[in-house]
């Protein structure tokens, strides 16, 4: 049986690694084998920060909430209790934008809150 060196196979392979670790530092874009090294570690962490981004963006959004329930005197956990006993249903993405681009109508929503768990 003949040898088969793979040039034009191998060398497409070659050319797609590449292709994708363009952009890394060093030889990690450039020799093959530190590229798909490099490759491998890069997919297995963007596969993980995949999920993190999911976690992150929901504390920062109630790091925002609090620092607008806050300046409406109440702390997150009573806005967002208040809240649920007051049958409102808003997502911590929206409560978030709203402390951010729409005071008014978050200080509105503390209000409602504030009802629902009894205050003034």
């Amino acid at each position: 049986m003949p040898r088969v060196s793979r040039g034009v196979t191998k060398q497409r392979r070659h050319k797609a690694v590449l292709k994708q670790t363009r952009g890394h530092r060093g030889s990690r874009h450039l020799l093959i084998k530190r590229a798909r090294e490099s490759l491998v570690k890069a997919l297995s962490h963007a596969y993980r920060h995949r999920r993190e981004r999911k976690r992150e963006f929901r504390s920062l959004w109630i790091v925002r909430i609090g620092a607008a329930a806050r300046q409406e005197g109440l702390s997150y956990n009573a806005l967002i209790h208040g809240l649920k006993l007051a049958n409102v249903e808003v997502d911590r993405k929206t409560l978030a934008d709203l402390a951010v681009r729409d005071s008014q109508a978050f200080a509105h929503l503390a209000s409602v809150a504030k009802q629902g768990l009894g205050g003034p």
